[in-house]
């Protein structure tokens, strides 16, 4: 499909969740105390949050998008909606909290797994309200970080059936749970159109409903049984996903040098997303949109910096 296809099938995204900005260590990054001191191979302060990297992600792709967060009123908000903007992200709904400071997230990155330090800081302040103020058009919205923002989270319910009402397709990425319990999503998930998981938190959503045995594709036929479709991120395997009533589609993974895999999964999300906005019908090449896209976003460090753009992107899917 080309860019100018795209373009004129795109539709405008909302995406509403947390906005904060990622500091990222490579290199001796496992910490030892006793004031031991560890030298890094690099350190990258870039553009973090899940909301914030997917909308980013659809904006280089070409997608009409809005961002429904909260920063602080300090250096590291001012960064955020900075790199937002340049990247053409809407940001008339991205509030400024007179006192909190603006979140932070600490990436310890190590060449096959990572640590997450984060500050919340203004991102649990976002309000239904201010989430239905900034709808103004669009055709879809994106919840992330489900778990960051509890007095959002209390208000989905909702909020989801106010946007269905309006004929308004949804889609969340819960991302992980810090407490662990996984609380809330039995009623959020019947008015979700598409959930998009990691395997990781596949597993742990599933386990929270009940739903136990068989295969992860098991696992996410009966989640998609409550609503969503389940679009599920398998990192180096690429992505797969199932509704309720049809079969497993696949689609791999790019083989290529893996720099930094911080944000890749939300880069997934982005592509994903973007070929729905898109107007793309067929789910395997929404697939492919998506692994292309988490794929080619590994190529630096933090979530936004290699993010494809739609012509590197259709260039791939070529």
């Amino acid at each position: 499909m080309s860019a100018a296809i795209v373009e004129e099938a795109a539709v405008r995204v909302l995406v509403v969740g947390d906005a904060n900005v990622d500091l990222v260590l490579r290199g001796d990054v496992v910490p030892r105390f006793g004031q031991a001191e560890q030298l890094l191979d690099s350190a990258d302060l870039t553009l973090g949050s899940s909301a914030g990297i997917v909308a980013h992600g659809l904006a280089r792709l070409g997608i009409p998008t809005a961002l429904a967060a909260t920063v602080g009123d300090d250096e590291f908000g001012r960064l955020t909606r900075g790199w937002l903007s340049e990247a053409g992200v809407d940001v008339s709904s991205l509030g400024v909290h007179p006192t909190l400071p603006t979140g932070l997230s600490v990436i310890l990155s190590a060449p096959t797994d990572r640590s997450i330090l984060t500050l919340l800081g203004s991102i649990p302040t976002l309000t239904g309200d201010a989430v239905l103020a900034a709808v103004r058009g669009a055709s879809h919205v994106h919840f992330a970080s489900y778990f960051l923002l509890p007095g959002l989270a209390g208000q989905l319910p909702s909020l989801l059936a106010s946007l269905r009402s309006r004929g308004i397709t949804t889609s969340l990425d819960t991302n992980w749970d810090p407490s662990e319990k996984w609380a809330g999503l039995a009623a959020v998930l019947p008015l979700v159109d598409v959930l998009l998981p990691n395997l990781e938190e596949l597993r742990a959503i599933a386990g929270s409903l009940g739903v136990l045995g068989g295969s992860d594709e098991d696992l996410a036929r009966r989640l998609a049984g409550l609503g969503p479709r389940v679009v599920v991120k398998a990192g180096r395997e690429g992505g797969w996903s199932v509704a309720a009533d049809s079969p497993v589609v696949r689609a791999p993974a790019l083989v290529l040098e893996a720099h930094d895999t911080t944000g890749a999964g939300d880069s997934f999300d982005a592509g994903y997303l973007a070929a729905v906005a898109s107007g793309i019908a067929s789910e395997s090449e929404r697939l492919r949109w998506a692994t292309v896209a988490g794929s080619l976003s590994t190529r630096a460090a933090g979530g936004t910096p290699a993010q494809a753009t739609l012509t590197e992107l259709t260039d791939h899917l070529a």
